[in-house]
């Protein structure tokens, strides 16, 4: 399964994740900067499904059903790699039910 780290997430979190999951990173993909609406139009072309972020609003600004896209958000107090690491089993649970589309809170 393939999965993308928003630029707001730290980058070394990719290794954490299980080799069942392809991870990839905004700024691996040549993509820092780039608005919410195209990266997930980026993220369709490049048949990723599923956005990890730290942007608790970026769910209400775009229409992730209609990109049949899943969106799951970090609630954390600090963004810090520590404060993360615990996070990424309950992000492989939440995946490996077939998470569907829209956003989801993992805290």
């Amino acid at each position: 399964m393939k999965l993308l780290l928003d630029e707001n997430v730290p980058r070394k979190l990719k290794y954490r994740f299980s080799p069942d999951f392809e991870v990839n990173t905004v700024p691996e993909m040549g993509w820092t900067g780039v608005k919410n609406g195209e990266l997930l139009n980026r993220m369709r072309k490049n048949d990723l499904k599923i956005l990890i972020s730290l942007d608790k609003n970026m769910g209400g600004q775009q229409h992730l059903e209609s990109f049949q896209m899943s969106l799951i958000v970090f609630n954390v107090k600090n963004a810090r790699y520590t404060s993360l690491v615990p996070l990424v089993e309950k992000v492989e649970r939440i995946i490996r039910r077939r998470v569907a589309p829209g956003v989801h809170v993992v805290d």
